[in-house]
């Protein structure tokens, strides 16, 4: 009579068993991710519940149940990492869980383009809505304390350059600035992703410096980089920023003015109106190059490791003068009678 009462009731559960084992097999490799993407947000604090319950909300078809224990069993479930995650369509539960534990979270983007100034920088930061803004923006000396403040944490986990290839006692964060697109991970704040900004111009300027020419008028790798800053903003051609690099190197070795437009048109700064005269070049202002004297006090933009590697590795020609030919291209000239005929050619005579 027992056994007739054990037999059902073993049968039963044998059946319950590989139902609920099927169950979960099909948990395990079910994709439960539709064709859109969706972006999920784990808060810190949250619980196990609450983030089942945003994927829920999401309207992810799985049981909360063997999410739980897929969690569990693979001792994972204190090990969700905060942050923003992008699913993509096809992944499972298992899936969703592995990009949670490994804190592969949804990466944004930020570019700075070569030969942009620190404004645009900062308005670019400013305008972006997935970064923590927390600076002054209009305080450089405030900002110039924090960057050199977290470079110096003995907790920071990777090497810093040498601080002093970007002077402590700069007036202006112009030049500061590895021009370059960014990855960050929402929320990330501003000051955060200048510095990493700020510590890769450091160490391409390091690297640089280390293999530069010799012969060269720099006392500081921070002259070196004011000098690249403009042949940035004199060509964009890539073959002839050795060549600009050039002129102005035989400029500052011989004591000639530099007399280049750009660092003019950034001493004018809002007064620039997208032309320059013959009254401009004649104010006096600390970046005039047709009034004063060798370099001026700052860089005038970012330049790329393009500009800096030309500014460090000049032609080796005797040119001292170009002319723009009006198509972006220049003319180079070692002599004033030939630049004159340049300038004839290509400015005083172009219809």
């Amino acid at each position: 009579m027992l056994n007739k009462i054990i037999a059902p009731a073993l049968l039963t559960l044998i059946v319950a068993c590989g139902w609920a084992w099927r169950d979960y097999q099909g948990a395990l490799h079910t994709p439960v991710v539709a064709a859109d993407p969706i972006v999920i947000e784990i808060n810190k604090g949250d619980s196990f519940k609450q983030i089942t319950d945003k994927l829920l909300a999401q309207n992810l078809d799985f049981k909360p149940f063997w999410f739980k224990v897929m969690a569990v069993s693979g001792k994972t479930i204190k090990k969700l990492k905060t942050g923003e995650y992008e699913l993509v369509s096809g992944m499972t539960l298992q899936d969703i869980l592995t990009l949670f534990v490994q804190g592969k979270t949804k990466q944004y983007t930020i570019t700075f383009p070569e030969g942009w100034r620190f404004k645009e920088v900062l308005q670019a930061i400013e305008k972006n809505p997935n970064l923590k803004h927390t600076l002054n923006y209009g305080d450089f000396e405030g900002l110039r304390t924090r960057l050199v403040a977290d470079t110096k944490d003995p907790a920071r986990s990777y090497a810093v350059p040498d601080i002093a290839l970007i002077p402590a006692s700069m007036q202006s964060p112009e030049g500061a600035f590895f021009p370059d697109t960014y990855f960050f991970e929402k929320h990330t704040s501003d000051v955060a992703l200048l510095q990493r900004a700020y510590e890769k111009m450091q160490s391409v300027l390091q690297q640089e410096w280390l293999n530069k020419a010799e012969g060269l008028p720099f006392k500081t790798p921070y002259e070196a980089l004011i000098l690249a800053s403009i042949v940035e903003k004199e060509t964009g051609v890539v073959a002839e920023r050795p060549l600009i690099a050039g002129v102005f190197i035989r400029r500052l070795q011989k004591g000639m003015l530099l007399q280049t437009d750009p660092t003019v048109i950034y001493g004018m700064g809002e007064n620039y109106q997208g032309d320059i005269g013959y009254k401009d070049l004649k104010t006096a202002t600390p970046y005039n190059t047709y009034m004063n004297k060798g370099l001026p006090p700052t860089p005038i933009a970012m330049p790329g490791r393009g500009a800096i590697y030309a500014a460090l590795h000049p032609d080796k020609s005797n040119n001292v003068y170009f002319v723009a030919r009006g198509d972006g291209s220049h003319v180079f000239s070692s002599t004033l009678k030939n630049h004159n005929l340049a300038v004839n050619s290509f400015q005083r005579n172009r219809k």
